[in-house]
């Protein structure tokens, strides 16, 4: 698989970055990239349930279609997370990945820090080598 996060898309994502509390904090953008990526494959996950695009003239009349959104906050390392969970019409989408009557989202913080340290890990050993860091890493 090839890289599909490229250095750049990090440095944006980076910008303003200052501390731990700036990543991992109530507001950090640990949570919030968790929240944004949780809510995209929902929504691929609808449409893959669906077997349409949104606002796809194959969906109309197919009989089930999208009908607006749910609310559903789980518990995570950050504190809550209040996700909008796509439903559809009839009422048959069950997200495999949020399942309904869950609280928890049990390995996406491990794994997304997981991801972090081994980044994280490309920037100690770029300053060891007396690399400039400073296009890697914040300050």
């Amino acid at each position: 698989m090839t890289e599909k996060i490229t250095p750049n898309m990090l440095d944006q994502l980076l910008e303003g970055v200052e501390s731990a509390e700036d990543l991992f904090g109530q507001d950090g953008l640990l949570k919030q990239l968790s929240k944004r990526l949780l809510e995209r494959l929902l929504e691929g996950a609808l449409t893959e349930h669906l077997g349409y695009d949104k606002h796809a003239v194959s969906g109309q009349g197919s009989g089930n279609s999208r009908n607006g959104y749910r609310r559903k906050t789980l518990q995570s390392e950050q504190g809550e997370l209040t996700l909008q969970v796509p439903r559809d019409r009839e009422g048959s989408y069950e997200p495999i990945l949020v399942p309904n009557g869950s609280s928890r989202l049990a390995g996406l913080n491990e794994k997304i820090i997981a991801l972090y340290m081994r980044w994280w890990s490309k920037c100690a050993t770029m300053a060891m080598c007396a690399i400039n860091p400073s296009t890697w890493c914040w300050a």
